[in-house]
C-alpha cells in the first residue's frame, strides 16, 4: 500500500496544524524559514533536535502537536540545503520522529522517504562522533516501521537507505550488525515478518561488505566464546541456519570455524553443532556436502561420536538427507550399517525409522543395503526396535506391492518382504506371533478390502509365498483357530451349572488364553476379570458366541469386535489396558479373512485360473502355480475353516473343479470336500446327490491317489458308507437295465435328438410368434415323446436311460417355451399336465434335473405362476432330499414373489401371476387330473391327494399375510361353483375336481383357525383352467364323507407313507405303468425275477447345458440292496393263496386299483423288478400294459375295478415298501431292511435272499 493508504490515525494526524494554521515550534524557539540566516537556522535546529530526542512515544499530545513540524523538516528546503550542518541537525530530527511515531508512519507520502534515500541525507552523520547511534536507532525504526501496508516502492526506498549507510561507511559495528541479525531469530521473525523481509534483502544486497563483519563475529563467539560481545551470542546457530538459507556467501568464512566446533570436547556442544549442520547439509537446496567435502566428512565422522545424543541426531538426519540428496546415499550407507549394530536400543529404531522414512517417500531413494539392515533388525533383541522394523517392512509391502505404486520394479525390489514377515511367526515370542497376525490383516491381505479384492490378494500372496512362508501361514490359522476353540469351550463352560469341576476346568482354559495373548503374567488377570464380565453379561456373551460361530461372515465379526470394545471400554479411563488385552484376543479369533462369501470367490478366483481367464501373468505368477497354491490354500481352509465352505454355490464350483482333466486339481477338490463335506448328507440334497456319482467313478476310474481319496471322502461324509463302498468294488452289472448312464454311455443318436429338440425350441424362442403354426407341432412332438416314454417308434430298440435323456430333454423344452408368452397361451392343459408329470418320473436324474431347471426359471419370474404348482407333486418323491430340495425351491420362489410385490408397487396389477396363493386353483387342478386319481371315494388315493395339497399350502400358510387364509379358502370355495375347463360335460371329471377342493377345505380349516374370516378380495380363477361360475349354480355338496374326512385328518398312519409311496400305478406321463399279473400269467409256476441294477457309481456330465444338473439313481444312495428270491416251485395252490390272503393284509401293502404296484424303497426306485407270482388260475385275464402317459382304456379300468376284490397284491420276493419319513417309528431309507416272509419262510425251501452289507 502506498503511504496515502496509511491507518486512519495516521493520517489524521498528518493533516493536523495549530489552531491559527501556523506550525507549532518547541518553547523557546522561533520560526524556521527560509528567511533567516543559516546561523540561527542551526541555533533553531539544535533546540528543536533536542526536543525530538526528549520525547516518548506515548506522548500523544506532544505528536500531534509536533506533526506539522516534522513534516515541515522534511521539505525539499532542508533536505536539499546546502549547508551539511543544517542538513545534519534535520537527518537527527527525521530519526526521532520515526523513533517518536512508530510503527506509524509520519507522512502521507513516499516522496520524503525517496528524498531521504536519494539524497543520502544521513549519510552526512559519518562525520558525527556518534553517527553510529544516529544509525543504529534509524535501522531499528525502520525495522520496526515496516508493515504489511507499505508498498514495494516504500520497501525499495528504505533498503536504498540502509544499504547505502552499510556500503559507504567504514564498517558496521556490532551494534548495527544486530540490529540487522535480531530480525532473523525464529522470535522476531514470527512476530513481523516484513522486518524479516526486509533484513533478509538487505543482508543479500550488501553481502560483500557485511560478509567480513558476520564472520567477525561469529569468530568472537564460536572460536574465541566471547559471547559477551553481542546479545545475539546464545543464537548463534539460528543465525547460521537463516544467514546460510539466505545467501550461503555469507558465511563462507564461518563453515571451517564449524568444522572446529565439531571437534569439541563438549558433547552438548557438538551436539548443537550437529543439529546445525545437520539441517544445512539436508535442506533441499543445499550443495554445502559438494562444496565443502572437509566439513561433511567431519560430520559424518559424529555418526561415531561417543555422545549418544550426538549419534542419535545424526542418525535423524539421515532421513531427510536421504530424501533431499539421494546422491549422499552412498556415504551414509556405511555410517548406517555400523549405528544399526548400535548398543543403544533408541539408535537402532531411528535407523530403522530414517530408512522407512525415506523409503516410503521414494524407494529409490534407499538402496537394497538399507533395506538390508532394517531386515536384520527384525530378529533385533528389544521388542521395541523388531516391532518398528516389521511395521516399516509391511508399510512399504502395502505401498509398493498391493497399491503397486512405483510399478513392477519397486513391487519386484521389496517381494521378499512378505517371506520374511512370515518367517518371524516362527519366533517364540508370543508378541511377535500377534504382531505377524496384525500384519497379515492390515498390510499383507488388508481385511478392510472388498470380498473380491480380498481374495484376490490373499489368492497371489499364497501362489507366491516361498515354502517356509506357507508353513507359516498355515500354522497361524491353526493357532487362530485353535484359540477360537478354546473360548468357544470357555464359553459352554459358562452354560453348564456352577460346581468345583467347572470351575476348575475354567480355570485351566483361562490358562491356557492367557499364554496365548502378550505378557502372559498380565493378561491371566485380565482373562480372569474377562470371564467375570463373561459371567455377568449375558448380552456380551452372546456376542461372543456369535463371533466365534462358524457361520460368522466377516462384516458381523467387525460389528460384534466392536460392539464388545464398546461395552467394556470406559470414558472416563483413556487408557485402559484390560481392553486392550481383550481387543488383542478379539483379533486373534475373529474371522476377518475368511468366510462362505470369501472362500466362494477364492473357488471362482481359481476356476477362472484353471480356465485361463484369470490375470496371473500380469500378477507375477504362472497360471500353473497359480492352480496348485489356489488348491493348496483351499485345502488349508478346508481343515481351519470348514464351516465356510459349506454353501451350495462353494461346492458348485468344487464340483466343476472335480470335472477338469487335470488329475491334482480333481484329486485336490476331492480332499476339500472330504474335509468340509460332513453336512453335505443332510444340508445340500443336490450337492449329494451329484457328488456321490462323481466320487464312485474316481473311485473307479480315477488314478490311484483320486480313488484313495474318493474312498476317503465317502467315508468321511456319507452315513451309508458301507454300501457305497459296496457299490464301487461290486460288478457294474449290465447296462441296459439302467435309468441313467453317464454321457460316454448314451448313444450318438440319442445325443442328437436332444440337440434337435434344443434347435427348435431355440428357433421358436428366436421368433417369438406363432404365425406359422410351428409351435404346435413342436409341441404336439414333445407331448408324443412323454407319452411314449421317450421311444417315439415304439419298437423297444432304445435302452432305458436314452428314454430318460429324451424324456428329460422334452419336459425341459415345453418348460422353455412356455416362459415366452406366446407360447405359452397355446399350451393346452393336457400339455401341461405332461410336463408336470416328468417331475414324477421313475429316473432319480431326470426329477433332479427337471426340479432344478424349473426352480430355476420361476425364480426368474420367467415361468408363469402355474408351474409353481407343479412342485406338489414332489410330495410322492421317495427320496427323502428331493422333497426336502423341493420344499426349499417352493419357500425361496414364493419369498421371491412376495418380496417383489411389495418393492414394485405396479405389480398389483399383476396380482393373478405373481401372488402366490393364486397357485392353488393350478394346484387343485393339476391334482384332479392326477393319472393316480382314479377313485374320488379311494381313501388312499384321497390320502395321496392331502399329501400334496399339503406339501404345498405348509409353506403357503405360514404366515397369514392380508388374511391370505380365508383367501385360499376362497378359491377353492369357487371352484366349487365353477366346471373344468378341460372337460366341463364329463361329470366324473368335475366330480374329481371337487373332491379336490373339499379335501383342500379339509386341511385348510384343520390347520388354520383364521381362514373363516372374510376374505380380503374376491379371488379371480383362471379361465383356461375353469368355466365361468354359473349364475343359478348352488354346490353345497359335500364330496368326501365325514369318516373319511376324519380318517384323512386324524387316521393311523397309512402303512406306506405317502412321501414315500414309489409302489403306485404310474400309468400316465413321467411315470412308468405297471399291471399287476394275473393268474393266466404265471399260473404255470411261481417265480420271483429281480432284475439289479446297482448303479456303476459314475457321475454323468451333460456337455451341454445340463452340465451342473446330473442326478444320481436312488439305488446308488442308500444301504438297501435288493437281492433276488428263488422260491421254492409247486407251491400247492391253495396254500398259496393264504400266503396270498396273509399278506395282503399286511400294513405295507397298499389297495390295488388294477395295475402292479412297484413296491420300492426310497432306496431303490430305478430297480426294476419283474415278478411272476402264482396266483388262482380261474383269474380274469390281464388287461394290456398301457404306454407311459396314456390314459387307460376303459375296459382296462373297468377290468380294474372288477377285479379289485379277487386280485390281492403279493410281495413274495419283494422288498417291504419304505416308511414314510413322516410317521412315527417309520425306519430311514439308508437302514431299512428287508422283512421276513412270514408263511412262506416257513413252508419254502430255503430261501436265497441275501442282504450282504459288508459286500
Amino acid at each position: 500500500m502506498d503511504f496515502t493508504a496509511q491507518p486512519k490515525p495516521a493520517t489524521a494526524l498528518c493533516g493536523v496544524v495549530s489552531a491559527d494554521g501556523k506550525i507549532a515550534y518547541p518553547p523557546g524557539v522561533k520560526e524556521i524559514t527560509d528567511k533567516i540566516t543559516t546561523d540561527e537556522m542551526i541555533k533553531r535546529l539544535k533546540m528543536v533536535v533536542k526536543t525530538f530526542m526528549d520525547m516518548d512515544q506515548d506522548s500523544e499530545d506532544e505528536k500531534q502537536q509536533y506533526l506539522p513540524l516534522a513534516l515541515h523538516l522534511a521539505s525539499e528546503f532542508f533536505l536539499r540545503n546546502p549547508n551539511k550542518d543544517v542538513r545534519l541537525l534535520v537527518a537527527c530530527c527525521l530519526a526521532d520522529i520515526f523513533r517518536i511515531y512508530a510503527p506509524e508512519a509520519p507522512y502521507t507520502s513516499h516522496d520524503k522517504l525517496k528524498n531521504l534515500a536519494w539524497v543520502k541525507s544521513y549519510n552526512i552523520c559519518f562525520e558525527l562522533e556518534d553517527c553510529n547511534e544516529i544509525f543504529i536507532q534509524l535501522f531499528r525504526t525502520l525495522f520496526s516501521v515496516i508493515n504489511n501496508s507499505h508498498n514495494k516502492k516504500v520497501q525499495m526506498h528504505m533498503l536504498d537507505l540502509m544499504s547505502s549507510i552499510i556500503m559507504e561507511g567504514d564498517g558496521v559495528t556490532q551494534e548495527l550488525l544486530d540490529s540487522i541479525l535480531i530480525n532473523l531469530i525464529p522470535a522476531h521473525k514470527n512476530l513481523n515478518k516484513q522486518s524479516f523481509d526486509l533484513a533478509k534483502v538487505l543482508l543479500k544486497r550488501t553481502v560483500q561488505t557485511i560478509e567480513a563483519c558476520i564472520a567477525n563475529f561469529f569468530n568472537q563467539v564460536l572460536v574465541l566464546g566471547r559471547s559477551s560481545v553481542s546479545d545475539l551470542s546464545e543464537h548463534v546457530f539460528d543465525l547460521i541456519q537463516e544467514l546460510f538459507a539466505i545467501d550461503p556467501h555469507l558465511l563462507l568464512s564461518v563453515m571451517p570455524q564449524l568444522e572446529f566446533k565439531l571437534k569439541s570436547n563438549d558433547g552438548e556442544e557438538r551436539l548443537a553443532v550437529v543439529r546445525l549442520l545437520a539441517k544445512l547439509f539436508g535442506s533441499k537446496d543445499s550443495d554445502l556436502a559438494t562444496q565443502n567435502r572437509p566439513l561433511w566428512q567431519c560430520f559424518l565422522g559424529r555418526f561415531n561420536d561417543i555422545h549418544v545424543p550426538v549419534r542419535l541426531e545424526s542418525v535423524k538426519f539421515a532421513s531427510h538427507c536421504l530424501m533431499n540428496h539421494p546422491d549422499l546415499a552412498k556415504d551414509l550407507t556405511e555410517y548406517l550399517k555400523v549405528r544399526s549394530h548400535d548398543p543403544e536400543e533408541a539408535i537402532r529404531h531411528d535407523v530403522i525409522v530414517t530408512i522407512i522414512t525415506a523409503a516410503k517417500r521414494d524407494l529409490a531413494l534407499v538402496n537394497d543395503q538399507l533395506l538390508g539392515f532394517v531386515r536384520e533388525r527384525t530378529l533385533d533383541k528389544r521388542w521395541r526396535v523388531r516391532k518398528e522394523a516389521m511395521m516399516g517392512l509391511a508399510q512399504l509391502y502395502k505401498k509398493y506391492c498391493l497399491h503397486g505404486e512405483a510399478g513392477k520394479e519397486a513391487a519386484e525390489k521389496v517381494s521378499w518382504i512378505k517371506d520374511k514377515l512370515l518367517h518371524i511367526y516362527y519366533q517364540n515370542s508370543i508378541d511377535d506371533k500377534l504382531l505377524v497376525e496384525k500384519i497379515f490383516a492390515q498390510y499383507l491381505v488388508p481385511h478392510n478390502l472388498e470380498t473380491e479384492e480380498r481374495m484376490k490378494c490373499l489368492y497371489y500372496l499364497y501362489a507366491s509365498l516361498d515354502p517356509n512362508a506357507v508353513k507359516a501361514l498355515n500354522e497361524m490359522w491353526k493357532c487362530q483357530n485353535m484359540l477360537r476353540s478354546h473360548v468357544r469351550e470357555l464359553l459352554d463352560l459358562h452354560k453348564q451349572p456352577t460346581s468345583e469341576a467347572n470351575c476348575s476346568a475354567m480355570f485351566g482354559k483361562l490358562m491356557t488364553i492367557a499364554k496365548n495373548l502378550p505378557d502372559p503374567g498380565k493378561a491371566q488377570d485380565f482373562v480372569k476379570k474377562f470371564n467375570q464380565v463373561l459371567g455377568d453379561d449375558e448380552k456380551l456373551r452372546s456376542q461372543l458366541e456369535l463371533l466365534i460361530s462358524p457361520t460368522c461372515s466377516c462384516k458381523q465379526a467387525d460389528i460384534c469386535v466392536r460392539e464388545i470394545a464398546r461395552k467394556l471400554a470406559n470414558p472416563k479411563q483413556p487408557t485402559n489396558p484390560f481392553l486392550e488385552m481383550v481387543k488383542f484376543l478379539l483379533e486373534r479369533i475373529a474371522p476377518v479373512h475368511i468366510d462362505s462369501e470369501a472362500i466362494s470367490a477364492l473357488v471362482k478366483l481359481m476356476n477362472k485360473s484353471i480356465e485361463g481367464t484369470a490375470d496371473d501373468e500380469e500378477e507375477g505368477v504362472s497360471p500353473d502355480t497359480a492352480i496348485r497354491s489356489g488348491l493348496e490354500l483351499l485345502k488349508v481352509l478346508s481343515f481351519t475353516h470348514p464351516t465356510s465352505f459349506h454353501s451350495a454355490e462353494t461346492y458348485e464350483s468344487l464340483l466343476q473343479c472335480l470335472r477338469m482333466e487335470d488329475d491334482k486339481v480333481a484329486e485336490a477338490a476331492i480332499q476339500i470336500f472330504r474335509n468340509t463335506g460332513h453336512k453335505i448328507e443332510t444340508d445340500l440334497p443336490q450337492i449329494r446327490s451329484t457328488l456321490i456319482p462323481i466320487l464312485h467313478q474316481k473311485a473307479k476310474r480315477g488314478t490311484p491317489h483320486q480313488a484313495k481319496q474318493a474312498v476317503h471322502c465317502i467315508h468321511a461324509i456319507f452315513t451309508n458308507k458301507e454300501v457305497q463302498l459296496a457299490q464301487i468294488f461290486e460288478s457294474t452289472g449290465e447296462k441296459n437295465g439302467k435309468l441313467w448312464s453317464p454321457d460316454e454311455e448314451v448313444s450318438p443318436e440319442v445325443l442328437a435328438k436332444v440337440q434337435a429338440i434344443k434347435l427348435l425350441v431355440r428357433w421358436l424362442l428366436g421368433m417369438k410368434n406363432n404365425q406359422s403354426k410351428s409351435a404346435n407341432s413342436t409341441l404336439r412332438l414333445l407331448s408324443a415323446m412323454l407319452v411314449s416314454e421317450g421311444d417315439l417308434t415304439e419298437q423297444k430298440r432304445i435302452s432305458k436311460s436314452d428314454m430318460s435323456r429324451l424324456r428329460l430333454a422334452a419336459g425341459s423344452a415345453i418348460m422353455k417355451l412356455a416362459q415366452e408368452p406366446c407360447y405359452h397361451e397355446i399350451i393346452t392343459p393336457e400339455q401341461f399336465q405332461l410336463c408336470a408329470l416328468v417331475i414324477n418320473d421313475e429316473c432319480y436324474q431326470v426329477r433332479q434335473i427337471f426340479a432344478q431347471k424349473l426352480h430355476k426359471a420361476l425364480v426368474k419370474l420367467l415361468l408363469p405362476l402355474e408351474y409353481m404348482a407343479i412342485f406338489a407333486l414332489c410330495a410322492k418323491d421317495p427320496v427323502k432330499e428331493r422333497r426336502a430340495h423341493a420344499r426349499q425351491c417352493l419357500l425361496k420362489n414364493i419369498s421371491i414373489r412376495r418380496e417383489y410385490i411389495k418393492q414394485n408397487p405396479m405389480a398389483t396389477e399383476k396380482l393373478l401371476s405373481l401372488l402366490p396363493e393364486y397357485v392353488v386353483p393350478y394346484m387343485i387342478h393339476l391334482l384332479a387330473h392326477d393319472p393316480d386319481f382314479t377313485r374320488s371315494q379311494d381313501v388312499d388315493q384321497l390320502r395321496d391327494i392331502k399329501e400334496c395339497l399339503w406339501f404345498m399350502l405348509e409353506v403357503l400358510m405360514t404366515k397369514n399375510e392380508n388374511n391370505s387364509h380365508a383367501f385360499m379358502k376362497k378359491m377353492a370355495e369357487n371352484i366349487k361353483l365353477t366346471r373344468d375347463a378341460q372337460s366341463p360335460d364329463e361329470s366324473k371329471t368335475n366330480e374329481k375336481l371337487y373332491t379336490v377342493c373339499d379335501v383342500a377345505l379339509c386341511v385348510i380349516n384343520s390347520k388354520s383357525a383364521l381362514c373363516n374370516a372374510d376374505s380380503p378380495k374376491d379371488p379371480v380363477l383362471p379361465m383356461k383352467f375353469f368355466t365361468q361360475p354359473e349364475k343359478d349354480f348352488c354346490n353345497d355338496k359335500s364330496y368326501i364323507s365325514e369318516e373319511t374326512r376324519v380318517l384323512l385328518l386324524t387316521g393311523k398312519p397309512k402303512p406306506a407313507g405317502v412321501l414315500g409311496a414309489v409302489n403306485k400305478p404310474l400309468s400316465a406321463t413321467g411315470r412308468k405303468p405297471y399291471v399287476r399279473s394275473t393268474g393266466t400269467e404265471t399260473g404255470s409256476n411261481i417265480n420271483v425275477n429281480s432284475e439289479l441294477n446297482p448303479s456303476t457309481g459314475n457321475r454323468s456330465r451333460e456337455q451341454s447345458s445340463e452340465a451342473a444338473e446330473t442326478g444320481v439313481s436312488e439305488n446308488e444312495e442308500n444301504p438297501v440292496r435288493i437281492i433276488s428270491v428263488t422260491p421254492v416251485k409247486n407251491i400247492d395252490p391253495v396254500k398259496n393263496k393264504e400266503i396270498n390272503s396273509d399278506q395282503a393284509t399286511q400294513g405295507n401293502i397298499s389297495s390295488d386299483r388294477g395295475k402292479k404296484r412297484t413296491v420300492t424303497a426310497a432306496g431303490a426306485e430305478n430297480i426294476q423288478q419283474k415278478t411272476d407270482e402264482k396266483v388262482d388260475e380261474s383269474g380274469p385275464p390281464a388287461p394290456s400294459k398301457p404306454r407311459r402317459g396314456r390314459r387307460p382304456k376303459s375296459e382296462s379300468q373297468g377290468n380294474a375295478t372288477k377285479n379289485d376284490d379277487l386280485n390281492k397284491p403279493i410281495n413274495k420276493g419283494r422288498k417291504r415298501a419304505a416308511v414314510g419319513q413322516e410317521s412315527p417309528g417309520g425306519l430311514e431309507a439308508g437302514n431299512a431292511k428287508a422283512p421276513k416272509l412270514q408263511d412262506l419262510a416257513k413252508k419254502a425251501a430255503p430261501a436265497e435272499r441275501q442282504i450282504d452289507l459288508q459286500r
